[in-house]
């Protein structure tokens, strides 16, 4: 086995950076344990940070490639590379939501979407309690509202499952139709409206982290308390925004992110074909302490900055053509029910218990949190 400077030294001639086979054995033995140990809810990142500090120091940094259960992954462990992997167009893009088809609703404008949260948050802080269960069925009263109109919000999710359902069959049979006929417009009516209410599929697990963090956190909880409940205008509220961001920095919706190149592409001069899959581990650069400062620890703050959108270190919901269409609505509802909560309680955190001062745990299993709530 080669050394970290015959490695290096390889690179450097456009050499292919291949992981040896221990290394890949550790790699697939750290993506596929946490799924067997945990299950797939505990959204743990699936690779070791270890693992990953360790091929980076060994091939300098260097994109690697790693022979894995399901063939070969082309792994990004260098910030060089990350502009690369967000700029290039995913193989999967989907395509712009075609017009709705007259005499459907549209997706509620901003002001609607706060007042609707404002009165379904009132399931949140109606018991002493908050767990992963009371969140859940919050947020989905609220995004059946949001996404197919008030009449929905009596429905116990039945309605969530038959749009799905209209969206797969409807595929079936507009596949060969005019987008501009109505049954071409309405399948892809429903399926954006499928989309739209998946894309809120992850705001439950942000929001409890967030108060969870909050609750551990008491002088941070207090002045986004206070914004809640100022006087701005509806909607400012870059404090508590900024908590959910920092949230989603430490534990983001998907930690891994994956692209397949649609062409031959060429990585620090080292050219792979089409059809590459490319792993970017967000969790790991997003907590990495050699180019983020205080990585482990919960600093809202840092998204007060000029340019913190556009850190490309730093990407809860990815950059460029892959960025998650749904990230400014999932922003908005969670921000909003994260004050209408602080407006009427104050968090503790029940459990997990965490250390403020250290270095927070690498993943937060919602479903093991439970928060208490008091009268401010």
């Amino acid at each position: 086995m080669t050394g970290p400077g015959t490695t290096q030294s390889a690179v450097s001639r456009g050499q292919q950076a291949r992981a040896g086979r221990s290394e890949s054995v550790r790699f697939v033995a750290g993506r596929a344990l946490p799924l067997f140990v945990r299950g797939p809810g505990g959204a743990r990142p699936a690779f070791s940070a270890d693992t990953l500090r360790a091929l980076r120091a060994r091939h300098g940094g260097a994109p690697v490639l790693v022979r894995g259960l399901s063939g070969a992954v082309l792994v990004l462990l260098d910030r060089q590379e990350l502009r690369q992997f967000y700029d290039a167009e995913p193989a999967g893009a989907l395509p712009p939501a075609a017009p709705a088809p007259p005499g459907t609703g549209e997706i509620r404008s901003c002001g609607a979407v706060r007042s609707i949260i404002a009165e379904e948050a009132r399931h949140l802080t109606a018991a002493a309690t908050l767990d992963l269960v009371r969140v859940r069925h919050t947020v989905a009263r609220a995004a059946r509202r949001i996404v197919l109109g008030d009449a929905a919000a009596a429905g116990d999710g039945q309605l969530t499952g038959l749009l799905g359902r209209l969206r797969r069959h409807g595929r079936e049979r507009a596949g060969t139709a005019d987008g501009h006929t109505l049954l071409g417009r309405a399948a892809a009516y429903a399926d954006r409206e499928d989309r739209a209410l998946r894309a809120m599929d992850g705001i439950p697990a942000t929001l409890l982290r967030t108060l969870l963090l909050l609750g551990t956190h008491p002088a941070e909880q207090d002045a986004a308390a206070a914004e809640a409940a100022g006087s701005g205008a509806p909607g400012e509220l870059p404090r508590l925004r900024a908590c959910v961001r920092e949230c989603l920095r430490l534990y983001p919706a998907v930690p891994d992110l994956i692209r397949v190149t649609r062409t031959e592409t060429a990585w620090r001069g080292v050219r792979h074909p089409a059809g590459t899959t490319v792993l970017l581990p967000a969790h790991f650069h997003q907590r990495d302490p050699e180019h983020v400062p205080a990585a482990h620890v919960f600093v809202p703050g840092r998204w007060k900055t000029p340019g913190a959108d556009e850190d490309i270190r730093m990407a809860p919901f990815g950059h460029g053509p892959g960025r998650c269409p749904g990230d400014r609505l999932g922003l908005l509802i969670t921000t909003a029910l994260c004050a209408e909560v602080l407006r009427r309680r104050r968090i503790t955190a029940t459990r997990p218990v965490l250390d403020p001062p250290g270095p927070l745990p690498v993943a937060l299993d919602p479903r093991g949190i439970r928060l208490t709530l008091t009268r401010r």
